[in-house]
């Protein structure tokens, strides 16, 4: 059974960095995309990132150039390293995981995307002030 566990959430002042960690106990292998996704309250939960089975990583266009997706194999864990962070990447960031995850396409290029139905962590709280 995948299960995931998110950390690394905090407070920081606009212009700062947070490393998101998302570990992984149970088995998962090569077919998994795997991605980070936040919600601000009264919003919806949107995808901030993806990487996927070919290591091809897919961002936001409000993230982009600020932060970074990678995956450790070798320690089952998923990161989101976020740097110059805004007040608006406040919210609770979740990590997914999808072995089946159907590939969407858009102006920002093709990318997998779990599906709200695969495995998800609790999330982590990253709160910016200005």
């Amino acid at each position: 059974q995948v299960q995931l566990v998110e950390s690394g959430g905090g407070s920081v002042q606009a212009g700062g960095s947070l490393r998101l960690s998302c570990t992984n106990s149970g088995y998962t292998d090569s077919r998994y995309c795997w991605g980070w996704f936040r919600q601000a309250p009264g919003k919806e939960r949107d995808r901030v990132a993806t990487v996927s089975i070919n290591v091809r990583t897919n961002y936001a266009n409000s993230v982009k150039g600020r932060f970074t997706i990678s995956r450790d194999n070798a320690n089952n864990t998923l990161y989101l390293q976020m740097n110059s962070l805004k007040p608006e990447d406040t919210g609770m960031y979740y990590c997914a995981a999808d072995p089946l995850a159907p590939t969407v396409c858009s102006a920002g290029g093709c990318y997998c995307s779990p599906r709200p139905d695969s495995y998800w962590g609790q999330g982590t709280q990253v709160t910016v002030s200005s």
